[in-house]
């Protein structure tokens, strides 16, 4: 009985090929099978479209048992941290998308303190990463740092409000801003047509004159295709995004289309003529790797180096220290205002008693 022959190997390219080229497809068949990670933030007063925007984007309902307060719990209410996640799976890419919402945003009376617990969350979820980075098992850490925040602007004043400014320079330098005009339609008024572009210019102009850094796309490469270095040009022209979101399909020119019916004509979501819903979303989805690259590269290290730097104590515990200082130092003035004032109290009394012994002697030579 002949014994089977082993298979012979054979080089599979072609001589004086080695091979490396191929490392692009190994990388790309890992991270397909591994899957995608990104955590969007959107921000903004209520009524703005926020949610429906988010569904929009991603044709998925993030929210199907949300119960809208009303106006009266409005006012009472604090802002609150909604994370919703959703596996989305197109022509087998995997995408682990989480949105953060933070409804209340700008709903009390007093706004001062609202965006402080936006600013607690962002900071949780670097140091859980810093934690888990930091730990012995490694190989699967889950990214939950907000690579990208949706700032939602009212359409309805004369440019950016206090409340704007101040949250935007607040969280600047922990996470990427992108600038979004909500309910876009109102600007395609006949009434405001002519301001469209005035509007999106004016936004731009007062947040550079706050100093307010917004993302910024990266220029194409000068090896990238020409369609590619002018789409890149659109997009970052694009800034800020006047978008539209909705989820109803209405008819227009024969056709069935996402849009709003409005009394003067349809505005159809996914017209790049009406609105910036499709730039919003181009942008998102191509720079998507840059915006987790700015994360880590920028925000994240920053935020280590400052931990760092405090030798490893939190942002909490040195406020928590700065405090107990100052109690220590407003009793220890306390103590020593009391003891100078009971000085005082026996100084006048030695001086009255001196002031009557004087009297006495005088009084008796006399």
């Amino acid at each position: 009985m002949s014994k089977q022959q082993p298979a012979q190997f054979t080089n599979p390219e072609t001589p004086g090929y080695v091979g490396f080229a191929n490392l692009p497809n190994q990388v790309h068949r890992k991270s397909v099978k591994k899957g995608f990670e990104f955590t969007l933030m959107v921000v903004g007063e209520s009524g703005l479209g926020k949610s429906t925007l988010i569904n929009s984007l991603f044709l998925t309902d993030l929210y199907p048992e949300r119960i809208i307060p009303g106006a009266a719990e409005k006012i009472e209410r604090t802002v609150q941290i909604e994370a919703s996640t959703v596996e989305i799976e197109e022509r087998g890419v995997k995408l682990r998308l989480t949105v953060v919402d933070t409804p209340g945003y700008g709903d009390a009376i007093n706004c001062r303190d609202c965006f402080k617990t936006i600013i607690s969350y962002i900071d949780e979820q670097f140091e859980r990463y810093l934690h888990d980075e930091s730990g012995l098992n490694r190989r699967h850490i889950i990214d939950n740092r907000v690579h990208c925040c949706f700032y939602f602007i009212s359409p309805f004043g004369h440019g950016l409000k206090p409340l704007d400014v101040e949250f935007m320079k607040a969280i600047h330098n922990k996470v990427n801003i992108v600038p979004v005009i909500a309910k876009a339609e109102v600007l395609t008024l006949p009434a405001y047509c002519l301001n469209f572009l005035h509007y999106k210019s004016q936004i731009l102009d007062e947040i550079e004159e706050h100093g307010i850094k917004i993302y910024h796309l990266p220029d194409a490469e000068s090896d990238e295709d020409e369609d590619f270095k002018e789409q890149t040009r659109l997009l970052k022209a694009s800034i800020p995004f006047c978008v539209v979101g909705s989820n109803q399909l209405i008819e227009a020119k024969g056709k069935k289309v996402r849009g709003r019916l409005y009394p003067w004509g349809v505005v159809e979501v996914e017209n790049p003529e009406h609105n910036d819903f499709l730039k919003l979303r181009t942008m998102l989805i191509t720079h998507m790797q840059d915006l987790q690259e700015v994360t880590q590269d920028l925000h994240y290290e920053n935020f280590r180096s400052e931990r760092l730097k405090r030798g490893g104590r939190k942002i909490e515990d040195e406020e928590v220290n700065k405090d107990q200082i100052l109690l220590e130092k407003e009793a220890e003035l306390r103590r020593m205002q009391e003891m100078i004032a009971r000085m005082q109290a026996q100084m006048q009394m030695q001086r009255q008693g001196g002031e009557g012994d004087g009297s006495a002697v005088h009084g008796h030579h006399v």
